[in-house]
């Protein structure tokens, strides 16, 4: 495996590779990221006019309104805040060490941006499974005047996740074990094990964590193939995008959402139809970047 340029990200993570301090490092970051949420979540009522607050609320745990969406992609602002007072105070690093270059950065993910949108533009004119075309959602005028804050609440999301499963955990396990079976492993299982939601997905909730392990295994694999988290940030970021931004299931994340699918993930029907497309996108994903940063 051509894992050489992964160097840059692993690096400034030898310095402080032993166990103990990424447990540290880790147990602080959850501790900070709850008391942010605490705050967070008790100046939420005084943003907003009590009427207001009162129809929001409600759609904040489902995300079923524009707001409700805002509200849960800005809450990981608090866990990059998080991740950088836990790296400055446990491995005296700096933030952007779990980047790596960010001039190549950039370059990377503009152009892995612009692969995966070829890819999803070339997805989208497929046709879809009799009966499951998305319906709309969202009035279009409302999801534009959206959009701006969506994007960069979507952002925030997707960099927070990466920053800390491939950004932070990866290098870590990278610097004191050689094994990528062990730094690609362990963070594509703990965030395969994030995603796990019954409540969501009822009895497939296990089908979506080993989705969600794929995923953390190709975004582990493009960040130490290219030595900068741009192109896994790109993947995740198109994935979420068409996710929560374009076309959403009934009832789940669909407050921004310019369509909809006619159906729920407890449908089964329609899970097991979608899965194997799902699949399909993010290995055609993978592969696309890949040859879009072939060196």
């Amino acid at each position: 495996m051509r894992y050489e340029a992964h160097d840059s990200l692993v690096a400034p993570a030898r310095a402080t590779a032993g166990l103990p301090y990424l447990f540290g490092g880790a147990a602080l970051c959850v501790l900070v990221f709850l008391s942010l949420s605490f705050g967070y979540a008790e100046l939420l009522p005084w943003a907003f006019a009590p009427d207001t607050w009162a129809y929001i609320s409600p759609t904040i745990e489902t995300a079923t309104s524009p707001v409700g969406v805002l509200v849960n992609l800005y809450i990981f602002a608090l866990l990059i805040a998080a991740l950088a007072i836990a790296l400055r105070l446990v491995h005296k690093r700096g933030f952007l060490t779990l980047v790596g270059p960010l001039a190549l950065a950039r370059r990377q993910f503009r152009r892995a941006l612009l692969a995966m949108l070829l890819l999803y533009a070339v997805v989208m004119m497929l046709p879809m499974p009799g009966g499951m075309e998305p319906v709309p959602n969202l009035v279009f005028g409302t999801w534009l005047a959206f959009l701006p804050l969506a994007l960069v609440g979507l952002f925030l999301q997707v960099f927070a996740e990466e920053v800390v499963f491939r950004g932070y955990l990866q290098s870590q396990l990278a610097a004191r074990f050689s094994s990528p079976l062990i730094w690609i492993g362990v963070p594509s299982t703990g965030f395969a094990l994030l995603h796990f939601d019954p409540g969501t997905f009822d009895t497939h909730a296990w089908i979506v964590v080993l989705w969600a392990g794929a995923f953390g295994l190709a975004a582990g694999d493009l960040t130490a193939r290219f030595g900068t988290l741009g192109p896994a940030t790109a993947l995740h970021f198109i994935n979420n995008f068409g996710a929560i931004l374009i076309t959403a299931p009934q009832g789940q994340f669909d407050g921004l959402a310019l369509y909809s699918y006619p159906f729920s993930m407890e449908d089964s029907d329609a899970f097991w139809a979608f899965m194997p497309i799902d699949i399909m996108v993010l290995v055609c994903g993978w592969l696309t970047i890949r040859l879009a940063l072939r060196r």
